[in-house]
């Protein structure tokens, strides 16, 4: 095809349909990530299924239209969009309350999204599926080949476009409900046009009606009970969900789902996550905390570690946070003021330490999440890089979430073991007293320290911080396995090691004594998951609940948040 005749191509209404269908399928699979992780977790089981569910239901429509491709007609295929487009206000409407009533159904946590994936996105994607037998039907071409390879062309070309231009452009400029009202408009008016120009009565009819139903669904946004609190803030950045939720006196940051960063209204310097006082543990670790002068902290959320160490150490305070609008929302909502000392900078904590040649005295790592960690961020190759950039006594702080111990502890313990195949020393420092997924504080010396739990408290109680870190040192962890493995960048073991905690609880302690839920959705629990083995998920000798019930033991049983 010469340059002449791609300028004077015009596509017939049957590949101008096979395009549009190609572009609604790919960006309703790209928007159906972005919907269903915060609820299930940002995993690759997340991912998969949608992924799984997509192909199959498309796989079915290629068949189904196949077979009545025969009969086809322009006309039908326009009732196929706008079918389409009705479910589409359905899922712009009803997608929250439909996740939270699949979240309810006992399955095992891997396959806990797939209920929600087919229900939302497999009818839509079934629908447009028709499209590309039927236009290969009714195109203008001479041989069955070239029918078929022409649609595949421009079907292809679709999805390019769609899945292109939802992440690159859409996701960062508008929400979930907006972009699925584009996506049905784009199918209301190529339904219009498969029937044009004689615009029979009643597919314009309801092709008013289903714009009618996608701006109202889009107006009224979803429909659910949000049991977390009232919604101050809520966008889609360009790597996450974000929202901003006010409980009471009490304000948080929620990325995908999971509660990141809290701050008390009423008393802003209050410490609301207990596991934040943990940061200061460098200052203990450290043999003069007046030498600590640079730090950095790879990851910022709320920005409640880097702000303390501005304020207490007057210390300049570099923050990578990846996602400029955390940064944003921290200033809005958070109450983040960058002084003369801090310094945010947008882009990944590993190419950060790449391009830079500062060194510090500290660097805190706190950018993992229950069910995601960046794998560039966890192994030998980077903590090697980590101590190429730490002063000769400095100290790394690494934020780890797993369990203390049991078949979800198996993370902690790689992550520990590949600290310490780089540093001299390490320690780590539970969070919680219950055996559930919690905060592991690991923290590791570029020299050698030797410190015991009662140095520890020596220096605590000798050194004025501003944090009293005497339960943080009574929660000193002992030896982790050695026999974990070392994570290195030419293995991608993460995801098989993160596989045990999926489903499991996941409590954040706070300060006043509370212990909240930092799961992966706003979700009532999912599931009971099973014990471990050698635990009963009953207490036989508890002591009983009012009514005579006997309580059940909370660190027996698991439950997805």
């Amino acid at each position: 095809m010469d340059a002449r005749t791609v300028a004077n191509y015009r596509p017939t209404k049957p590949e101008l349909a096979v395009f549009v269908s190609g572009v609604t399928s790919m960006g309703l699979e790209i928007l159906a990530v972005r919907l269903i992780a915060p609820q299930f977790g940002n995993h690759i089981y997340t991912v998969g299924g949608i992924l799984t569910v997509v192909l199959a239901a498309l796989s079915l429509g290629y068949w189904q239209g196949g077979k009545r491709a025969a009969t086809a007609t322009n006309r039908e295929m326009s009732w196929l969009m706008l079918a389409t487009a009705v479910y589409v206000a359905v899922v712009i409407y009803a997608s929250e309350f439909l996740m939270q009533y699949t979240a309810t159904l006992a399955l095992p946590p891997r396959y806990a999204s797939l209920p929600a994936a087919i229900i939302l996105f497999g009818p839509p994607t079934y629908l447009l599926g028709f499209i590309s037998p039927y236009a290969a039907e009714l195109s203008q071409k001479r041989g069955t080949g070239e029918a078929s390879g022409h649609v595949y062309a421009l079907g292809t070309i679709g999805s390019i476009l769609g899945s292109g231009a939802t992440t690159f452009v859409l996701i960062p400029q508008l929400s979930i409900d907006g972009i699925g009202l584009l996506f049905g408009v784009m199918l209301v008016g190529t339904a219009l046009i498969l029937v044009s120009p004689s615009f029979p009565r009643k597919p314009v009819l309801t092709s008013v009606v289903v714009v009618v139903l996608l701006v109202a669904a889009t107006g009224a946004g979803p429909v659910a009970i949000d049991h977390r609190g009232d919604v101050v803030y809520q966008t889609q950045t360009a790597h996450q969900e974000l929202e901003v939720v006010d409980d009471g006196d009490e304000r948080t940051m929620y990325l995908d789902g999971a509660r990141h960063s809290a701050m008390d209204l009423e008393d802003p310097d209050r410490h609301v996550f207990a596991y934040t006082e943990y940061f200061h543990l460098p200052m203990l670790v450290n043999d003069d905390p007046d030498d600590v002068d640079d730090v950095l902290f790879i990851g910022g959320g709320g920005y409640t570690g880097p702000q303390d160490f501005e304020e207490h150490y007057d210390a300049d305070v570099d923050v990578v946070e990846i996602d400029p609008e955390v940064t944003d929302a921290a200033e809005d909502y958070f109450g983040l003021e960058h002084g003369e000392n801090m310094t945010s900078h947008a882009e990944d904590g590993r190419q950060f330490l790449q391009d830079t040649d500062q060194t510090y005295d500290v660097i805190v790592l706190d950018a993992y999440k229950q069910d995601q960690v960046p794998f560039h961020l966890t192994t030998e190759e980077f903590m090697e890089l980590v101590s190429d950039r730490l002063a000769d006594d400095g100290v790394l702080h690494a934020n780890v979430i797993a369990a203390p111990s049991g078949s979800a502890a198996e993370f902690y313990h790689a992550q520990q073991e590949t600290m310490d195949a780089v540093f001299p020393d390490t320690y780590a420092f539970r969070t919680s007293d219950s055996s559930s997924i919690q905060n592991i504080q690991v923290v590791a010396t570029n020299d050698e320290t030797g410190l015991s739990a009662d140095d520890l408290r020596e220096r605590n109680d000798e050194r004025e911080i501003g944090v009293d870190l005497a339960d943080a040192i009574d929660n000193k962890l002992g030896d982790h396995d050695a026999d974990a493995p070392v994570l290195r960048d030419d293995r991608g073991e993460v995801d098989t090691l993160l596989d045990p905690m999926l489903g499991q609880r996941y409590v954040i302690e706070e300060t006043d004594g509370d212990t909240e839920s930092g799961g992966t959705g706003p979700a009532e629990p999912a599931a009971v998951m099973a014990p471990e083995p050698g635990v009963s998920s009953l207490e036989t000798d508890s002591p009983l609940l009012e009514g005579g019930v006997s309580s059940l033991d909370s660190d027996a049983i698991s439950v997805q948040e």
